[in-house]
């Protein structure tokens, strides 16, 4: 009567992808699923997820995510969907788009801002948008 499909082997092991301190990848990064990031990227990076910047990890480029938590180091274009969340070790320079935001006391923010409460991202086809929801 009710018929589940079975989960493939990633949905039942989560979908976290991770990049371990002491590696550094160069190029761009485009993931469905959420990343955690405590290596170094010097690239672009892309999902449909989240972002995590672990207290070692550093990225420089251009980031378009849904949300974002950033304890490392960020030097780029920031582009998130819903919430930003800087935690008080990070060091973010650069341009932010997002569509909210969390800054712990103590982060350093050299940062141009911009808070969109409805940013639509474009993230399926490659193209940021910064197009508002009606």
């Amino acid at each position: 009567m009710f018929e589940k499909s079975p989960k493939s082997y990633t949905d039942l092991l989560g979908k976290t992808n991770r990049i371990v301190e002491g590696t550094t990848l160069t190029g761009d990064i485009i993931s469905p699923a959420d990343f955690r990031l405590d290596g170094h990227l010097v690239g672009n990076f892309q999902s449909k997820g989240k972002i995590v910047i672990g207290p070692g990890g550093s990225v420089k480029g251009d980031i378009i995510c849904k949300n974002a938590d950033i304890e490392g180091k960020f030097d780029g274009k920031i582009e998130v969907q819903e919430i930003l969340n800087i935690k008080s070790k990070a060091h973010i320079h650069g341009e932010v788009i997002c569509g909210k935001l969390s800054v712990e006391p103590g982060a350093e923010f050299s940062a141009t801002c911009v808070m969109k409460p409805h940013l639509k991202s474009m993230i399926s086809d490659g193209k940021s948008s910064e197009e508002k929801t009606t």
